[in-house]
Formats: C-alpha cells, sequence, structure tokens
C-alpha cells in the first residue's frame, strides 16, 4: 500500500511540472477613477501573476503599497485611509479560465472568459471578467483585462469630505507578460 502511495504521489509531481506554465513578477495593473472633480490614476508594476495553460487556472497577488499615484498625497490616503493597507496589505485573485484550449492560443489575441475570487481589503468576491490572451513574440503570453469593482463591495469607505472626488466604481487595467516557466 505504501509503494502505490508513493508511486501515486511521484505520477502527481512529475505532471505538475510538465504542466505549461507561465509567470511573471512584472506585471501591471492600473486603476482610474473618473469623477467631475478630478480624475485619479496608479499604477502598480510589481505584480505577480500564473497562469496554467493545460487548465486554465490562475493567480495574481500585488502589495497594494505599489500603488504609485501622480501627487504623494494621493499615494498616502489611498494607503492609509481607503485600503489601509498596514491592514491589508495584498490583494489577490485565483481563479480559472472558462473554456479555454491551449491549443487554439495563438498570435491573435482570443478573448477569454475568467471567473474566480478578488480579494481586497480582506474582502473577497467571486467575479466574472472578461479578457485577451495570445502568444506574444518572445515565446510567451500576454494576457489583458479591464474590468469594475465597486468600492462598496470590498468595505472601502470614502469621507464624506472627498466624496465628490472619488467614483463608487474603479475601473482595473490588467496587462501581463508572461514569460515560460521551465
Amino acid at each position: 500500500m505504501k509503494r502505490i502511495y508513493l508511486i501515486a504521489l511521484a505520477t502527481l509531481v512529475v505532471l505538475n511540472l510538465s504542466a505549461q506554465k507561465y509567470i511573471t513578477q512584472t506585471g501591471t495593473i492600473k486603476f482610474f477613477s473618473k469623477t467631475p472633480v478630478e480624475n485619479i490614476e496608479a499604477f502598480n508594476n510589481q505584480v505577480s501573476s500564473v497562469i496554467n495553460l493545460d487548465n486554465g487556472d490562475m493567480a495574481f497577488n500585488l502589495l497594494m503599497k505599489a500603488f504609485t499615484f501622480e501627487k504623494a498625497l494621493m499615494q498616502e490616503h489611498f494607503n492609509e485611509k481607503y485600503v489601509e493597507s498596514h491592514k491589508f496589505p495584498k490583494s489577490t485573485f485565483k481563479g480559472k479560465i472558462s473554456d479555454f484550449n491551449k491549443n487554439s492560443l495563438t498570435d491573435k489575441p482570443q478573448d477569454v472568459k475568467i471567473k474566480g475570487t478578488l480579494t481586497i481589503h480582506g474582502v473577497s468576491k467571486e467575479i466574472d471578467v472578461k479578457g485577451l490572451l495570445q502568444k506574444n513574440n518572445k515565446g510567451g503570453i500576454t494576457g489583458k483585462s479591464v474590468f469594475t469593482v465597486n468600492l462598496k463591495d470590498f468595505n472601502i469607505k470614502v469621507p464624506s469630505t472627498v466624496r465628490k472626488n472619488i467614483s463608487d466604481s474603479i475601473e482595473i487595467n490588467v496587462n501581463m507578460n508572461y514569460e515560460k516557466l521551465d
């Protein structure tokens, strides 16, 4: 019995190692808030992500403090008052590409649907988003998505004094350039 268990474990390890996995640690996520009073934009170029082309699994991990703003005061307020990055330092996403066929992936953008759990500010929410995947000219994969999150869904409160300056819905723009994990 012990021998069968070891053989099964070894087989799972080999199968997992042979999976077509792609990774990045320099992905970009931009968010944008548009109001009549002010537009706010921030960038995070330190997003880690992995995608498994064999089964469509994907995951993202980012530090909230890595978002940079045009104005230092906006960045300070974002971290201290809104996302409380001292309490909730990371945002994550774990999900799966629906009906994905790795053999149909080419250098032309392919529409994909992604479903999974997004965690921001300590709150996890199931989301469905659309995206694009394609092979890039460096032997990797490029992934893009644009979607909206509502602040109230993640218990992010905006003080009434600046309520007109920040939109209730924030546009999220994801851009990943994955390299094959050897």
